[in-house]
């Protein structure tokens, strides 16, 4: 297990052993409160689904040659997991935990297995990633989807942005409230993230 697996394992663990410590009616208003996002997900997804599938699981993920899922580690918000966890069985979440604490013996994502990805909720980086091949490829037959996908980035901006009071925010402060403390509560360790949120004055 190297470093990046490990803060990945300990995320997990802080996540799960809270959830599982709290009312039912406390987890079901977290859940509540990921209405918008997860509809702003299932948006994204549908349209990766209409117009990149063929040129992105053929070309790219079959072939091996994806930069996509291409690096053994990648950026990760601790409300991913968050989000990964309230939506996910537990047995999920038991094998991205057992996977984590086995060496990654290969170049690609230490979460991609013979299936593909083994989140429920990937990553938001995960979602919102295309390479520059697949989209001058989709976007040049089609002009106007380019406008539909920076849509999508913009709104991506108004959950984790913080700007303004944001969902990734709002997560991550559940659980500092709760006692607990992560590398990745980046909203709440990032000086470039901390800066933003001074200069909205949301912070002193």
């Amino acid at each position: 297990m190297n470093a990046y697996q490990k803060d990945q394992l300990d995320d997990y663990i802080i996540v799960t052993e809270h959830l599982a410590s709290i009312a039912s009616e406390d987890k079901q208003l977290l859940l509540i409160e990921l209405d918008g996002y997860l509809q702003f997900r299932k948006q994204i997804d549908v349209f990766l689904v209409d117009h990149f599938t063929d040129e992105c699981t053929e070309k790219c993920y079959h072939s091996k040659l994806s930069a996509c899922c291409g690096k053994d580690s990648i950026i990760i918000f601790f409300a991913d997991v968050v989000v990964n966890v309230l939506l996910s069985k537990k047995s999920d979440i038991s094998m991205i935990m057992d996977r984590l604490r086995q060496p990654n013996s290969g170049i690609k994502c230490v979460y991609l297995n013979g299936s593909g990805c083994m989140w429920k909720v990937k990553p938001i980086v995960c979602a919102l990633f295309l390479c520059d091949r697949a989209m001058d490829k989709v976007f040049s037959n089609e002009p106007s989807l380019r406008d539909v996908w920076e849509g999508f980035r913009r709104t991506d901006k108004t959950f984790r942005w913080p700007d303004q009071p944001v969902l990734f925010d709002r997560l991550e402060q559940h659980f500092i409230d709760a006692g607990y403390q992560s590398p990745s509560m980046y909203l709440h360790n990032s000086p470039g993230l901390l800066n933003v949120k001074r200069r909205a004055g949301l912070i002193k």
